[in-house]
């Protein structure tokens, strides 16, 4: 039987990769979604153990922080192999809290490093947004023909695309709707964040100027700034990307749920022919 969810918990900050996370680049390597959403998970519980500890009042209530900024700095592949979680609290605070997180392959060297930086959440009955139209629903896109692969990888097996706007097999930008498919870990379900966070590194790929066999196009970053959650499973990227002339690229994504805007992301991009 083959994997069903992205990682398998070994223990509680140890995990296993499946085949269902790995990436387009190296069979034996992990597309930088799941590894980025599984330390994203890791915050937000960081985070809300430290609400619940330490801000617990003496009626029972606590402080809710919302996750206002995820970044994610990619510094070596991420293999697929057994891999360790950990997480640091920098910034103990009642209105910001700032959390820091690891990511170690069994070679003891940290591949990705990440920070969530929080915002206390608490009414507001003014809220103000400007007029960005929410792209045509993922029930009216197409799905995704992903490249034929003999490997089970993660944009193609780990989560479903509805494109809407441009083609992910043709260059230049592009709208997809992205609902991750399978559990996260061991049959849980991803959280908002987690959801947000797997879609959001998918920006560099469906706005490609090159073929995967013309050129490496990595981003050895991800940060993300929401103002709100989304609702429901599909996550929609409006995603672009512009090339400079040095082998340097900036892809932006505008982030969507079926409600509307929830925020933007941005990846740092390495360019060079192959």
């Amino acid at each position: 039987m083959g994997a069903t969810s992205l990682f398998e918990q070994l223990d509680h900050d140890r995990f296993r990769a499946t085949e269902l996370a790995r990436g387009p680049w190296d069979p034996v390597a992990l597309h930088g979604g799941p590894p980025g959403a599984l330390v994203a998970g890791a915050l937000e519980d960081a985070i809300a153990a430290f609400a619940r500890d330490e801000l617990t009042a003496d009626d029972g209530t606590t402080v809710s922080f919302f996750p206002a900024r995820f970044t994610a700095e990619l510094l070596r592949p991420v293999p697929l192999d057994e891999l360790v979680v950990e997480t640091t609290l920098r910034r103990p605070g009642r209105k910001i809290c700032i959390a820091d997180a690891t990511l170690t392959g069994p070679d003891g060297k940290v591949c990705l490093a990440a920070t969530l930086a929080t915002i206390r959440s608490q009414p507001f009955d003014q809220p103000r947004s400007d007029e960005v139209a929410t792209p045509p629903p993922a029930s009216g896109g197409w799905g995704v023909k992903i490249a034929d692969c003999e490997h089970v990888m993660f944009a193609r097996d780990g989560v479903e695309h509805r494109v809407v706007a441009g083609r992910f097999e043709d260059p230049g930008p592009a709208t997809d709707w992205i609902r991750v498919a399978v559990p996260m870990v061991d049959g849980r379900e991803p959280t908002p964040l987690e959801r947000v966070i797997a879609a959001a590194d998918f920006g560099n790929g469906v706005s490609k100027w090159f073929d995967m066999d013309e050129a490496l196009f990595l981003n050895p970053d991800l940060t993300v700034n929401l103002h709100r959650l989304p609702v429901g499973e599909w996550v929609c990227i409006d995603a672009v990307t512009r090339l400079g002339a040095e082998g340097i690229g900036l892809a932006e994504s505008l982030l969507f749920d079926e409600e509307g805007p929830i925020g933007r992301a941005t990846q740092s991009l390495l360019v060079e022919g192959r």
